[in-house]
């Protein structure tokens, strides 16, 4: 039997379970395992500068294509606990990455030794696993189920924390012999599927929400063939967004009440039948008030976790299942119901939906100065086509950018739904640009989430990872200043500053084209509309030319409210803007301003 050891082991399995790529910073503890990825080749590494940014790297990664898990690595202490919000942010929106920490040697972990801290149990509550590993012997077994785990049912993070002795001793493993264990996901039966369709045959205005599962489980294609075949509008989740193209008759707009459409919102309210696929009920689609949400329609809900369905509110159809078996089903079930003429139709509902997917228009076109955001999203669509990946988090940037941006192609918007946190944007779209480098990948950011960890640029610079990333800069924390109206205050959301180094920039306050250009990449900055679409087109040449990441910063007006919902209730969605009421208001809209 071949004798390795256990950092080597555990370097073999990375490899035998698909892994090519690899996100980290090295320290004292983790050593011996980048001794190993040295020695073994076949993993590209690349070195992050905040180890934070590794796991959100690793997220990016995975999002950006079906099968692919990220992987994290960092030292033992403090690179562990920065790892914890890439953590909560994969469990959250059910992401498979592998967080892999040093630890100090065994007999001193209980003994407040140097950077010795018990991260199993720090990561338990946002992991799927957590273990330290105590016995050398253990580790292939140990890396072995956090692969099985990761892929198994409802997908979502690992840790796996080996002590640096743990790493070095020598064990007995066979890399050539390895093979990964088979994937757990639970299956829909026919008569599951048949009395899910009978609530659809009862409904005269049915719609299907699709979630991210549908993507996770790469499926999006059946969902189409299904709602073509039914007839069905289909309301796409946040973290769904993609699974049918913005464009398709069938799309009949996002809910909520932030990141939600005119149109969907309406369409929804219409509706007395509800097919949810993937999805998690999440509070931003369904708003706070549920009887708004529930009242007048039935509900039927798929999902691969079973404690997910009844946990937001009780289905009237309940179904555990892995969404690509489902939609197999569903569309074996709906072929034979077509091919006997059994299917209603649909076309007068679907009808009067794209009917308010032609009439519901928010305005982005303004020729202000300083910029409205709206028409920094009008020139995006305009720039950016159809392949593009966005990558984004949160923010009035995140919402506007949801409301007004169009999406063709599943993961081509790559979003930190569930967590939010303000820096993810940066490290994710390196994460993404280095699993796709033949794509488009565009981030946004506003200029709080933009300053969070804009040092990982600089990786971006080290790696040549080309992307274009947009700046929308108000030098404000607008969203929490737009959340705290309602309390009547206006308190520690102001960033301004004149800044002695750069008085052009007024009270703009960061001279975010100097931190850029200082950290190795490009920065174009827009003070006035008709050069924003010139600016995009530059960005694009400049990060082909150069291999670098490239930053346009648009300077916006101080305040800009964004349209959402001030009582959490998706029937009372406030638009604080003029809307649209002549075509050239929203001359980017799917569809064109119907009067």
């Amino acid at each position: 039997m071949p004798r390795m050891t256990a950092a080597r082991a555990a370097v073999e399995i990375l490899k035998r379970e698909g892994v090519t790529n690899a996100f980290g910073v090295p320290g004292a503890a983790i050593n011996p395992f980048y001794k190993a990825l040295q020695a073994a080749g076949g993993i590209d590494h690349t070195l992050a500068r905040h180890v934070e940014g590794a796991s959100h790297m690793a997220e990016g990664y995975t999002r950006a294509g079906a099968g692919n898990i990220g992987v994290c690595v960092g030292t033992s202490g403090p690179a562990g606990t920065d790892m914890i919000t890439g953590l909560y942010s994969a469990i959250g929106d059910s992401i498979p990455i592998l967080c892999i920490t040093g630890q100090a040697p065994t007999s001193v972990i209980h003994k407040e030794d140097f950077q010795a801290v018990d991260i199993a149990s720090i990561a338990k509550p946002v992991t799927k696993a957590a273990t330290t590993v105590l016995e050398a012997a253990q580790v292939p077994g140990v890396f072995q189920q956090a692969f099985h785990l990761m892929r198994s049912g409802r997908p979502g993070p690992v840790l796996i924390d080996l002590p640096i002795d743990v790493q070095l001793t020598e064990i007995e493993f066979d890399p050539e012999t390895y093979v990964p264990l088979p994937v757990y996901k639970p299956f829909a039966t026919r008569a599951q599927i048949e009395k899910a369709i009978s609530f659809l045959l009862e409904s005269r205005r049915p719609l299907i929400v699709a979630g991210g599962g549908i993507i996770n489980a790469d499926a999006c294609d059946l969902l189409v063939e299904f709602a073509e075949l039914t007839g069905t509008p289909v309301i796409p989740t946040l973290m769904g967004w993609g699974t049918i193209p913005d464009d398709h008759e069938l799309n009949a707009g996002m809910v909520g009440l932030q990141t939600s459409h005119r149109y969907g919102n309406a369409n929804f309210l219409e509706s007395d039948f509800v097919l949810g696929i993937g999805n998690r009920w999440a509070n931003r689609h369904t708003g706070y008030k549920l009887d708004v949400y529930t009242k007048g329609r039935k509900f039927v809900h798929v999902d691969i976790e079973p404690t997910q369905i009844g946990k937001i509110f009780a289905p009237d159809y309940g179904i555990a299942s892995d969404a690509k078996a489902a939609l197999e089903l569903f569309v074996e079930v709906a072929r034979e119901l077509k091919a006997a003429g059994k299917l209603p139709d649909r076309s007068e509902w679907l009808a009067t939906t794209q009917e308010r997917k032609a009439t519901l228009h928010r305005r982005t076109h303004f020729d202000n100065v300083p910029l409205k955001p709206q028409r920094v999203y009008e020139e995006m669509n305009k720039a950016f086509g159809p392949e593009t990946r966005y990558v984004t988090t949160i923010g009035l940037s995140q919402i506007a950018g949801a409301q007004m941006l169009h999406v063709y192609k599943p993961r081509h918007w790559i979003n930190c739904g569930q967590a939010g946190p303000l820096g993810w944007t940066i490290p994710a779209a390196l994460g993404v640009a280095i699993a796709d480098p033949e794509s488009s990948v565009v981030a946004l950011s506003g200029d709080y989430d933009f300053q969070f960890m804009l040092e990982e640029l600089a990786v971006g610079a080290q790696h040549r990872i080309p992307y274009v990333h947009v700046l929308v800069n108000n030098s404000y924390l607008g969203l929490i200043r737009q959340a705290q109206i309602g309390l009547d205050i206006n308190f520690q959301v102001n960033l301004e500053f004149e800044n002695i180094n750069s008085p052009e920039l007024g009270v703009y306050g960061v001279d975010h084209v100097k931190v850029v250009e200082g950290l190795g990449c490009k920065a174009i900055r827009v003070t006035e509309p008709d050069q924003l679409l010139p600016a995009f087109e530059e960005a694009k040449k400049l990060a082909a030319e150069f291999r670098v990441p490239v930053v346009v910063e648009a300077i916006l007006e101080r305040i800009t409210n964004i349209s959402m919902s001030t009582t959490a209730d998706i029937s009372n969605v406030v638009e604080f803007e003029e809307l649209a009421t002549e075509p050239g208001h929203a001359p980017t809209a799917i569809k064109p301003l119907k009067v």
